[in-house]
């Protein structure tokens, strides 16, 4: 901690956030220091990272806030924000968070915490939780499988569409987009459709002959944006005719009621949850779904989860399908989906466990039985709704634009949002917070009509709309629906998991830091968390200072002139900056430009997205070393200079180290007509000590759920903002609905994207300041430096600078110990479970290896725990090696080791102490993980996505 001397007393600045950030206090620094021969901080650092990129002079940046005082500054932020209630709709509602679900799991760090499942064993819990969401999609939209999340509605709905595409045989490119979808989901088709030969054709999908052009499929809503649920079977029968799929945009509280899309015809059905107890928050973070007959499910977009089994014959759960996760494919990939939104998912499917079917029904019900009535009323007082089957949506023409305006301006002033249409038109939403008194009010405001009386009924559902299929009928979502049992629920599920709140996580490239306590407390907020993305600008001046306040601080630590905050995830980030890109060229007369050259060490997402912007992907070699072929570079750059649009690159790279020749790598491909795309997932590494704008880099993606402090949530949500230099600022995405200074094409459905959790990235920059974040980057790099100095002489480190230095990670090579005693990267990623550890990233970069980052957070004690357990393990190995223990039979290929190992039968050549105890002091704090090794194999060629029969659970 910061200190200083007050006469004989020694005073500790408890007030500098910073030294509650970092893990290592100053002595544990000066130890690490001098196990690296080091004698400070800045010397480590000037020999690791490049003098000639360093930056100059220190970040313009405010100076560091206590806790107290940041809280008090998004206070203030928060109070500009005016909440009203925002009948807006338009596929963004209130509702309300249980609140057993909002402490237990929005603001438990077991939840937000946890990194995405790809380690099953110590992930059941989220796996079960988010396999109950897929359950709930699958049931109310009556689809055979859904997937475990995707990013928004309209990138669902893109999604949709590449899916469609995939899946029919029709030879048409033209998608067909029903001109009553949400408006803000047909721009992120159209972004999507603009480098795939695509032609979309906005049209009315329910008009007489709309369904006889050739197409390979059409995207319908319903509701629909108007508020009308309509039949879908004629479309259907008519694309089916075609070989065409239909995809349908659907809400699932409406599906409680009406007759679900998939009984209708429907081939892939789209979606949020967000009224499934998840908070509006300007926007997102919200899970939206997807749903498809079960012979799409080898190439629907994003994580599936599924049941198999582990090594005891026991029901378990897993990622399924994982060789269509697009790291894998690179530019093969249908899809650039890296997150998902995990966090907002499992809230949604918490929320159908709490409530059930009946109570889902009951909620819908109530707010149909409201709006049904509203209208009776405005028919009494001769007004008309445009469409007739809704849901919760009214639709009126006003007949002027001043009666219209008037209606407005009555609602606005009772402290009410609607929505203004067109011209004439006016639109309100009802929501779970809607009640018989708020109806009254509404119909006297949209009357006129102050002594207007609300009907004791409307009209029903029409007959053949009306659902007759049973839904949730699992005993999951009929079990927990006291306040008591949900509690211990959610507690038994998150005491399966290993999240950051128990352990390191050392995941290379995936900067699993503190999420502080304080960064997170604004979330939940209601100034912040009830606010409407489409609400008027004049009510949400808190939010937009907010932005514009990060806004300015990402540029200025990255070195780039503007900023957009809208890409909701990484891999969209990388997506939205290669748009930008092709849009740039396109503005200068070459939009030929189509090349885009990627190392091969590069993020599997990297390609993918290429290939989704629609570029030709060449790949450039890697030196023994790891680092970029400057030779080989410099070849294709030529070689490709006539249609160069741009380079990928990952900065410090993949493999964990500052390569000198960046600005080399820059200035080839900017000579060459092309732009260099920075890749930030390694940001950490860099931050206040240089800045990619300022060394050659023309645009960049952040991981704000990396490198500034966003919880990883299990695996979403994730924010990807992009900063650019100057001549691509036009380009960054722009929003049809609200004017969010974006003038280029939209890649998310809000405005600002994931709007709610920016401000945790926020709170961290101003809680650091300058000093902070740089203290922050000098102890990433010591802390992965000294783990590797620690694990070298038992373990080869795969690469490194002149010097011997890594950067802030490290790759651990593991490969050999395959022949030497049959153990595979597999075995210490199940052994680790057994020490308390999460796994490193496994097989990434370099197939077979560990790839480790500590960040700054975490402690010595922390880094010696983890490295005394790789030496344990290590030694573990020697006594397969000497034969001690047989290949088939020793602690790491059978790990893990859980707790009915200790109490049942032992029939190993190994000790139960040594499985289970394997180092001294482990006993108080022991973690078992609740299942054993499960089979991947067996999941695969029995794929269950669904919550299993319970007697699959007594039976085995």
């Amino acid at each position: 901690m910061g200190i200083r001397l007050l006469g004989e007393m020694i005073m500790v600045d408890v007030n500098n956030f910073a030294d509650r950030h970092i893990g290592p206090r100053a002595e544990e620094q000066q130890k690490m220091l001098e196990k690296l021969g080091f004698t400070s901080l800045e010397a480590l650092v000037d020999a690791i990272v490049p003098a000639d990129i360093r930056l100059e002079k220190a970040l313009d940046l405010s100076q560091a806030l206590s806790e107290t005082q940041a809280l008090e500054a998004l206070g203030a932020l928060a109070a500009k924000n005016d909440v009203k209630r925002s009948l807006i709709g338009q596929g963004y509602y209130d509702t309300v968070v249980p609140p057993v679900i909002l402490r237990n799991v929005l603001e438990n760090p077991a939840w937000y915490t946890a990194y995405t499942p790809y380690q099953p064993e110590i992930s059941q819990g989220r796996l079960e939780a988010l396999l109950n969401y897929q359950t709930m999609v699958a049931d109310l939209t009556g689809m055979d499988i859904a997937n475990a999340s995707l990013l928004d509605e309209g990138s669902a709905a893109a999604e949709a569409m590449m899916l469609a595409r995939r899946q029919s045989k029709a030879k048409s490119n033209v998608f067909l987009v029903d001109d009553h979808v949400h408006p803000q989901t047909i721009d992120v088709v159209l972004t999507r459709a603009r480098y795939q030969d695509i032609e979309v054709v906005i049209t009315d999908c329910f008009a007489k002959d709309a369904m006889q052009q050739e197409c390979f499929g059409a995207l319908v809503q319903i509701p629909c944006t108007r508020g009308g649920y309509h039949d879908v079977r004629g479309i259907a029968d008519a694309l089916h005719a075609q070989n065409a799929v239909l995809c349908v945009a659907s809400d699932l509280l409406a599906l409680t009621l009406f007759t679900p899309p998939g009984e209708m015809g429907a081939d892939i059905v789209v979606g949020n949850s967000q009224r499934f107890g998840v908070p509006m928050g300007f926007g997102g973070p919200h899970a939206a779904f997807m749903a498809t007959r079960d012979d799409f499910k080898r190439t629907m977009p994003g994580r599936l989860v599924g049941v198999s089994v582990d090594s005891k014959g026991k029901p378990a759960y897993r990622l399924a399908l994982q060789t269509r996760e697009q790291h894998i494919r690179r530019e093969k990939a249908t899809s650039n989906v890296c997150t998902a939104q995990a966090l907002l998912a499992i809230m949604a499917g918490c929320y159908a466990v709490y409530h059930g079917a009946d109570g889902l029904r009951a909620i819908a019900a109530r707010i149909h039985d409201l709006a049904s009535r509203l209208n009776a009323g405005m028919a009494t007082a001769g007004f008309t709704a445009r469409s007739d089957g809704f849901f919760d949506t009214l639709h009126y023409d006003f007949g002027s634009s001043d009666a219209a305006d008037a209606v407005m301006a009555r609602a606005l002033e009772a402290g009410y949002n609607l929505r203004r249409v067109d011209e004439n038109t006016v639109a309100l939403s009802l929501d779970e917070r809607s009640d018989e008194a708020e109806a009254q009010a509404l119909l006297a405001i949209l009357s006129g009509k102050a002594d207007a009386v609300l009907p004791e009924k409307g009209k029903d559902i029409p007959a053949a709309l009306a659902r007759q299929s049973a839904y949730l009928t699992h005993p999951v979502f009929n079990s927990y629906h006291s306040e008591t049992a949900m509690m211990r629920y959610l507690r038994k599920l998150s005491d399966f998991d290993l999240a950051l709140d128990r352990t390191m996580i050392p995941l290379g490239s995936c900067t699993m830091k503190l999420n502080a306590a304080a960064e997170m407390q604004g979330v939940t907020w209601p100034q912040f968390a009830n606010l409407h993305p489409f609400a008027p600008e004049a009510q949400t001046q808190g939010y937009r200072e907010l932005f514009a306040s990060l806004e300015q601080m990402l540029a200025t630590i990255t070195g780039y002139d503007a900023v957009s905050l809208q890409p909701n995830s990484g891999a969209q980030g990388e997506y939205a900056g290669l748009l930008v890109i092709r849009n740039y060229h396109e503005s200068r007369g070459e939009s030929h430009r189509d090349v885009c050259l990627i190392p091969a060490s590069a993020h599997g997402t990297n390609p993918a997205s290429a290939a989704l912007a629609g570029m030709k992907v060449v790949v450039v070699k890697c030196t023994a070393t790891g680092d970029i072929d400057l030779d080989d570079l410099r070849a294709k750059a030529e070689q490709h200079k006539d249609n160069l649009a741009c380079v990928m690159v990952t900065y410090p790279s993949t493999h964990g180290i500052f390569e000198r020749h960046i600005r080399a790598v820059c200035d080839v491909v900017h000579e060459n007509g092309g732009q260099v795309y920075l890749d930030g997932a390694n940001l950490n590494a860099q931050v206040a000590l240089a800045a990619p704008g300022l060394y050659g880099s023309d645009v960049s993606h952040l991981n704000l759920h990396k490198t500034f402090a966003i919880p990883h949530g299990g695996g979403g949500p994730g924010v990807g903002p992009i900063g650019v230099r100057k001549h691509l600022a036009p380009f960054l995405p722009g929003h049809s609905v609200v004017n969010n200074d974006g003038g280029g094409l939209a890649v998310s459905a809000a405005p600002w994207g994931s709007a709610l959790v920016t401000l945790i990235s926020w709170m961290y920059i101003r809680m650091m300041g300058e000093k902070g974040l740089r203290q922050a980057t000098h102890m990433a790099l010591l802390n992965a430096n000294y783990i590797a100095r620690r694990l070298k002489d038992e373990y080869p480190i795969l690469y490194t600078d002149e010097n011997g230095l890594v950067a802030h990670e490290c790759i651990v090579d593991v490969r050999h110990f395959k022949d030497s005693a049959g153990v595979s990267v597999d075995d210490f990623a199940k052994r680790l479970m057994d020490y308390g550890f999460h796994a490193p990233t496994m097989s990434f970069p370099v197939p077979g290896t560990l790839m480790i980052e500590p960040t700054e957070s975490e402690s010595l004690a922390e880094l010696d725990r983890f490295c005394d357990a790789m030496l344990a393990i290590r030694e573990e190995i020697r006594r397969v090696e000497k034969g001690e223990w047989p290949q088939d039979d020793n602690p790491l290929v059978n790990a893990p080791h859980t707790l009915s190992d200790l109490t049942g039968d032992w029939p190993h050549s190994y000790d139960r102490q040594t499985a289970i105890f394997p180092l001294p002091g482990m006993n108080p704090a022991k973690y078992f993980t609740p299942v054993n090794r499960i089979d991947n194999v067996y999941g695969d060629r029995h794929v269950i996505c669904s919550c299993p029969p319970i007697d699959s659970y007594e039976n085995s």
